[in-house]
């Protein structure tokens, strides 16, 4: 008896759901690089410090206040001086406002840059605290040796 050969046809798979996790995996990885930018600033070296700690919680509503090493202010991509940075904090403060909370629920994060005088962090501190605010986080960048 005589068998008949058939070909078998190669099975394909769907490339559809790979190539659409791709796609999301790219969206993601997108996303996450612009929150990392908003906490870093060129003109910004941090000083290193051995007595670091990470925070226990994510701050709700930080303002994060990059100061150079001339003093300059970056906040949300604008520069200010000391005397200029109450403009930039009635901005932030408005948006915090319009959320329905308070000014005590945010938070001053200051990145200074470790040549920065100290005397320039103090009259920064001041400004915010004649806008009522009264949380401050300092960053500075670990030191592991």
């Amino acid at each position: 008896m005589r068998l008949k050969r058939t070909e078998v046809d190669m099975a394909e798979g769907d490339m559809t759901p790979m190539i659409d996790m791709t796609f999301q995996l790219i969206a993601f990885f997108m996303v996450l690089i612009n929150f990392a930018q908003t906490e870093a600033n060129d003109n910004v070296v941090l000083p290193n410090s051995r007595l670091v700690k990470p925070p226990e919680v994510a701050l709700e509503f930080p303002i994060i206040l990059h100061v150079g090493a001339d003093g300059r202010v970056f906040l949300g991509g604008d520069d200010y001086t000391a005397e200029t940075l109450r403009i930039g904090l009635d901005r932030e403060l408005a948006v915090i406002r319009a959320e329905g909370k308070a000014v005590s629920d945010a938070n001053v994060v200051i990145r200074g840059h470790k040549d920065v005088a100290a005397g320039e962090v103090q009259e920064i501190i001041r400004v915010c605290q004649d806008s009522n605010l009264e949380n401050f986080a300092l960053r500075v960048k670990e030191d592991r040796s």
